[in-house]
């Protein structure tokens, strides 16, 4: 089942021209919702302006959903993501966004953390990388204030994550740059388990949300902004 989320984004300026309509983002995970096989249940989500891949979904999946909904399409790379695989997959499939890039997709800014440490089959947790993650994005944004959406693959730590699970643990770096950036949106994977219970959850200002399958967010302009 897709999940459906609405979001009053607190900027009126990607709407510019838009006539009031939303912003509306794809964001999707770990495996393949079975929903979007098929091509009737596509067309009833409408159109997309974005779709968000935060990790650990197969490179034709991918493509696959990208190709069906005719939308742009980034994303990070989650643990079992082998560079090996997807060396096979670079005629097809764009590249993930560089980890701690910052992107303007949609007239919104896309923050990307990568899984921080050794992936494929061999996959290693590293705290170490993903607080020097946390310190490049925020390096980034100093003195920038505008709303930002966060795409890993891992959560921040006590934020969406297992807490009985060290290996989907959310990270430690990831949580101090939560709290200290407040991004609008946290969007992650990697913790399957947590999405079947609180898909999710609110810390401070920021939404952050479990995308594991497929959620669809119209993200809608703030009051009194539309028609501009």
């Amino acid at each position: 089942m897709t999940h459906r989320l609405t979001i009053e984004w607190p900027d009126p300026r990607p709407f510019d021209g838009r006539d009031g309509t939303p912003i509306r983002l794809l964001a999707v995970s770990d495996a393949l919702e079975p929903a979007l096989a098929d091509s009737r249940n596509r067309s009833s989500l409408g159109t997309i302006d974005l779709i968000v891949g935060c990790g650990d979904l197969d490179c034709d999946d991918l493509s696959f959903i990208a190709d069906g909904f005719d939308a742009p399409l980034i994303y990070v790379r989650g643990n079992h993501d082998s560079d090996e695989r997807w060396r096979e997959c670079g005629s097809y499939c764009p590249d993930p966004i560089h980890s701690s890039a910052v992107l303007h997709r949609a007239g919104l800014a896309v923050a990307g953390l990568t899984w921080p440490g050794r992936r494929g089959k061999a996959a290693q947790r590293n705290e170490r990388v993903a607080w020097s993650q946390a310190l490049q994005v925020a390096a980034r944004r100093v003195g920038n204030h505008d709303p930002l959406i966060v795409a890993s693959h891992a959560p921040p730590l006590a934020a969406g994550d297992v807490a009985t699970d060290n290996y989907h643990r959310g990270f430690k770096g990831y949580r101090w740059l939560l709290e200290r950036l407040e991004p609008t949106l946290w969007l992650h994977g990697h913790t399957p388990l947590a999405a079947a219970r609180d898909w999710q959850v609110q810390v401070g200002r920021t939404k952050v949300i479990n995308v594991t399958g497929a959620v669809l967010i119209d993200l809608l302009p703030p009051p009194g902004s539309a028609g501009r």
